[in-house]
């Protein structure tokens, strides 16, 4: 009980002196640290007020000029309150516990104390360094607002705000982190999004424990279904537009402090085929493209293990001219098809992880003499076949027509297990494994909301905003795999389009 009593006291330092407030505040909340200061300021009523920041993470000039300034210029006795008024600055507290005083000042807070006051006026004024609005490296785009998100939480809002311009933009602020606390922001349309997915995901976020959040795609992986699915059940994106367009469809965005990129959930697994390019480009466009790259999803994890099961077990499923090229191309080679195929792809990886980390020029540059030197270089030495290169570079090329990087990441690693698979056991190994990612897909969540949809559950009606790509006059409706309160556009529909109304009317009329 004693030693309750002392911890309170402890914290509950006031009143006291100038100097006794910098003592304690320096040892016991800021760990004696250099850039932690106080500035006195005696007013002409003779009151001693002092000035506590840490002078890296506060702006000096907001500082000196709202702050301490007009303090300093007033003439009548002053108390927190008046201070408070004459302080046009937002965002001020009052604080008569060292260790929140501590937390606040390492938040970019300026503490202000009038000598043997009972409590302390803090006021936020952080000094947040953050890089310029820039292009998307990432994900790229051809058409579109070329812009990405930056490390900025304050920026990123204003981006969101101005891209989606209405009163129904729900915000939600919340603070992640037991030892160091960030910021986290959930917005979602009220009139539109499903308000179990939001019920949802604010539970999840409220209900995290962690040390602290690095970044939105921390954040994703503790909060999603599936924490051990190799498949991303939220798609982290560093595109407003795309962010935007998702948050008017019904679903709910995340922005991160200190985090250029933002949270899209809930999410299906076609969704990470889709491109904001689809919508800005030509329908006929964006229906081809779309389904060129679900095709190449097919061919990325199954072109090489097909070819393994085929020469293993399988050759009567090859034809005989094609037979015949093979046996001409792997007559050097001493390695049977599974460990000839695990080397190149492993090689493969090699020269796409190189090029990834070393600097653009030269990673560009490692990236293509590297596979054309390695490639011709393997093939004289008789390590692998001329065939299985076009293959594996095939495999690879399909596997990056994927928007979003992480599921291209995921779909080059199933392949490693499906040759696996394919090499010992021959076709009957390779449709295992396809029916185990299969029954996976369909078994997994976003937000309890299907990971397959429409394909599984199946709507039809959902094709159109997902598999393929029509014209905007017959895009009435939102996707209905989310439940959002409102499935009907409001925009203009092929009825009313003025286009449809002057049709067979001569231009004079």
């Amino acid at each position: 009980m004693k030693r309750k009593s002392m911890k309170k006291k402890q914290q509950s330092l006031f009143p006291c002196t100038l100097e006794e407030l910098q003592t304690e505040l320096k040892e016991k909340a800021m760990n004696n640290n250099p850039d932690f200061v106080m500035k006195i300021v005696e007013t002409e009523s003779e009151q001693r007020i002092g000035f506590y920041f840490l002078y890296t993470i506060v702006k000096p000039q907001v500082l000196y000029d709202q702050i301490i300034s007009p303090v300093q210029k007033a003439k009548m006795t002053l108390d927190i309150q008046s201070i408070d008024h004459m302080i046009v600055l937002p965002d001020s507290k009052q604080k008569s516990n060292l260790d929140e005083i501590g937390q606040l000042l390492i938040q970019g807070s300026v503490c202000i104390y009038i000598e043997n006051d009972q409590m302390s006026l803090l006021h936020s004024v952080p000094l947040q360094e953050h890089r310029s609005i820039e292009r998307a490296e990432t994900e790229s785009l051809i058409f579109g607002p070329q812009i990405a998100f930056t490390n900025s939480i304050g920026t990123n809002l204003n981006m969101i705000r101005n891209m989606v311009d209405t009163p129904h933009l729900k915000i939600e602020k919340f603070i992640i982190g037991n030892r160091i606390p960030t910021e986290v922001q959930m917005m979602y349309m009220d009139d539109i999004a499903n308000d179990e997915n939001v019920i949802e995901l604010r539970n999840r976020l409220t209900s995290l424990r962690t040390e602290d959040v690095m970044n939105s795609a921390v954040l994703s992986q503790q909060i999603e279904d599936n924490p051990y699915s190799i498949f991303p059940q939220f798609m982290v994106s560093e595109l407003p537009d795309r962010f935007s367009y998702s948050i008017k469809e019904g679903k709910i965005g995340i922005l991160v402090d200190n985090s250029p990129s933002g949270i899209i959930a809930p999410i299906t697994f076609s969704s990470f085929f889709e491109s904001t390019d689809d919508i800005y480009g030509r329908w006929i466009i964006g229906f081809f493209t779309r389904l060129m790259r679900m095709f190449a999803m097919i061919v990325s994890i199954t072109l090489t293990p097909i070819y393994v099961a085929a020469l293993t077990f399988h050759y009567e499923v090859i034809p005989e001219a094609l037979l015949l090229s093979l046996g001409e191309s792997r007559n050097r080679v001493p390695f049977p098809p599974l460990l000839e195929t695990l080397i190149l792809e492993t090689m493969m990886e090699f020269i796409r992880e190189a090029g990834a980390r070393l600097p653009t020029k030269v990673g560009q540059t490692m990236g293509i003499v590297g596979g054309i030197v390695i490639g011709q270089a393997v093939v004289q030495a008789g390590f692998t076949s001329n065939i299985l290169i076009i293959l594996v570079a095939l495999s690879a090329l399909a596997s990056f027509t994927t928007p979003d990087y992480v599921m291209g990441s995921s779909l080059r690693i199933l392949r490693f297990p499906i040759i696996i698979f394919a090499g010992f056991l021959g076709f009957v190994g390779f449709f295992f494994m396809l029916a185990f990612i299969i029954i996976h897909l369909l078994r997994l969540r976003s937000l309890h909301r299907p990971y397959t949809a429409p394909i599984y559950p199946f709507r039809f009606t959902d094709f159109d905003q997902s598999q393929v790509r029509i014209p905007f006059v017959l895009n009435k409706e939102r996707p209905v795999s989310n439940l959002p309160k409102k499935t009907e556009r409001q925009g203009r529909n092929s009825h009313n389009h003025p286009l449809f109304k002057t049709r067979g009317k001569d231009i004079d009329e």
